[in-house]
């Protein structure tokens, strides 16, 4: 089970979901190899790529990042995105555990669109999150066509 009781985690998340607030994304990571709590590791107000700069390739995340996706011209809806990130220099018995505290840590991170799984920092394109987004929202108005 991990460990996600730091307050520091609640009330980033509530920043983020706040759209009121310029905290768009949180990143939590484990204390150590060996622990399963996690721990607030960072917040900010950039986009995107901005989230993905503060990843490390040797430690596994869980990321929850908040965007603005518009169909067309007259329509912006905000959402919510949930990372799991695990980097290439993880080791075997945190990968294993990776997936069982996906759950726990959802329960914190409760409200999301899409799940996104990476385990190099290309799958977290932009416009390629942007299209998933767009498919989990429903109709969609707009002329761009997207091969489903």
């Amino acid at each position: 089970m991990a460990d996600c009781t730091d307050p520091e985690i609640c009330d980033a998340y509530e920043e983020v979901r706040d759209d009121k607030n310029e905290t768009s994304w949180l990143i939590l990571q484990y204390v150590s190899d060996r622990s399963d709590k996690l721990t607030l590791k960072s917040k900010g107000t950039g986009g995107l790529q901005d989230f993905v700069d503060k990843l490390d390739d040797n430690q596994a995340a869980f990321g929850y990042i908040r965007l603005n996706v518009s169909n067309d011209e007259l329509s912006v809806r905000t959402k919510f995105i949930f990372i799991t990130w695990v980097g290439s220099g993880v080791k075997i018995m945190r990968k294993a555990k990776l997936s069982v505290h996906v759950s726990d840590v959802k329960k914190v991170l409760r409200a999301c669109a899409i799940d996104v799984n990476a385990h190099d920092k290309a799958e977290l394109d932009e416009e390629e999150i942007l299209t998933q987004l767009r498919r989990a929202g429903g109709a969609n108005y707009d002329r761009r066509s997207y091969d489903y």
